[in-house]
Parts: C-alpha cells; structure tokens; sequence
C-alpha cells in the first residue's frame, strides 16, 4: 500500500525551461519511490508527449491533457472523448475567427490549419505539427488547443455546458469536455486504484492546476508560478531552474 500520492504538473514545475527535468528532480522521484510513495504526473500534455520524461523519471503513472485520459502504472485507466458533432461545430466556429485548433488522442495530433501562433507553440515545445483538418473525422478526440490569445469568453460562452476551456499560455487555451480538469483525472485515480484514504500532495505552477490544487490535501506551488496559484498553496517552494521539487518533497518529509 502506497504512504502517499505525489501529483507533478510538467511545464514549469517538473520540468526545467529548457523542458528537461533537473537531475535533483529525478533523484527526488527515486527516493519518492523507494519511501513507497506514488509519483503521477498530471499534466495538460498527451500522454505521447511525455513518455521520454516518463521514461526518464520512471512515472508510469499520469493524469494527461487536463484529466481526459488517465493511466495508472502503465495501464489505460480512464478517457473522457469528444463528441464528433461537437468537434465539427467548435471547428466551424474557430475558422470563422480564423483561430486554429489542434485535435489530440493519447497517440498524436494534428492542426486545422498553421498560423504564427501555432508555429511559435511547436517551436517552444521542440514538436513538429502537421495539419490535418480532418484529423478529427477519424479518430477518437479527447483534446484540443484553441488557438485564441485573446479572447476566452467568445468560446466559453458559446459551449457552456458542453467544453471546458482553461487558459494554458498565452497562445492557447486547453479545451476538453465539460466538466474534465485535472481534478477529475486525479479522482479517476484515487478511486479506480484504491487510493482514496491516502494523503495527497501536488505540484504545479499555472492556472490549469487550480482544480487540482483543490482536490488534493497539500498544494504546493513553484515559486516561479502565477500569483493565484501561490494563494492556495500551503507552501510555495524554489522554482523550477532551482530544485524547487526537491525542497518541497524535502519540506513535507516526503524524501
């Protein structure tokens, strides 16, 4: 039986700027481990995304894009899909904003079209984007980034009640059924492998992990992270170029 569940968001905590994971990290998750303490990561990344960093990390464990696909050491546990009718319209809608969308499963994604926007992501996250804009026709859908810097509340408003937007960085806002977030994925798992009456600890840095912040017992928020994020932590530790996952598993006696 695990001591405890340990939930790690990626861009910003876990990861360095560069997005490798700092060796102080990496070390930290080992001992995390060998103290029969659970890692997961939860993170609004595909699961196809990551797997180099769980690979590096040794996580098999995730919560990914925002909690619409949740697997628990290395087994599919849970995935909230998008409806093909509701994909067809919200796609309509953005090309008539002339935004872009990328369509993402746990295996790939695709874009509707290439814009300044969408080069400039891929570049930061070191990914090469295809378009597709069909992508979605054919495949099961459990996520999307709409390419809206602006202007969330068009969106919100239009599909209340059916997507749930979260701004994820200032070119793109994560969309996924309504209702999904990170605390929906971190309950898939705390529930389906049994984990209910153990702490719960999580790290993170920006607004898509406010959710999760508060569904976990003790939030603990970087300290390069937005400044919503530090008021609901219990502890704001070092940033993430300065080993702040290492001080703040070392704060709660985790390692």
């Amino acid at each position: 039986m695990y001591q405890a569940v340990v939930f790690f968001d990626l861009d910003g905590t876990l990861m360095r700027d560069d997005k490798t994971v700092a060796p102080s990290s990496i070390q930290a998750i080992r001992q995390l481990k060998a103290n029969h303490i659970l890692p997961v990561i939860a993170t609004g990344r595909n699961v196809f995304e990551v797997r180099d960093i769980m690979q590096q990390t040794g996580i098999d464990s995730i919560v990914s894009a925002n909690g619409s696909y949740v697997a628990y050491q290395g087994h599919f546990l849970s995935a909230h899909e998008l409806d093909k009718d509701l994909l067809a319209d919200v796609t309509h809608f953005a090309n008539r904003q002339q935004h872009a969308l990328a369509y993402y499963n746990n295996a790939g994604f695709a874009l509707s079209h290439r814009d300044a926007l969408t080069v400039d992501n891929y570049q930061t996250l070191h990914q090469t984007a295809t378009v597709d804009p069909q992508f979605y026709q054919h495949r099961h859908i459990n996520f999307l980034l709409t390419f809206d810097p602006l202007n969330a509340s068009q969106y919100a408003r239009r599909y209340r009640g059916r997507l749930h937007f979260v701004r994820n960085n200032p070119r793109a806002l994560d969309t996924m059924q309504w209702g999904v977030s990170k605390a929906v994925g971190i309950r898939d798992i705390l529930t389906k492998a049994h984990l209910t009456t153990v702490p719960t600890y999580a790290f993170g840095d920006q607004l898509n992990d406010i959710e999760m912040f508060r569904m976990v017992q003790t939030p603990i928020a970087m300290g390069n992270g937005h400044p919503r994020v530090k008021r609901l932590a219990a502890y704001v530790t070092a940033d993430n170029m300065h080993d702040g996952i290492a001080q703040g598993l070392k704060h709660f006696d985790l390692i």
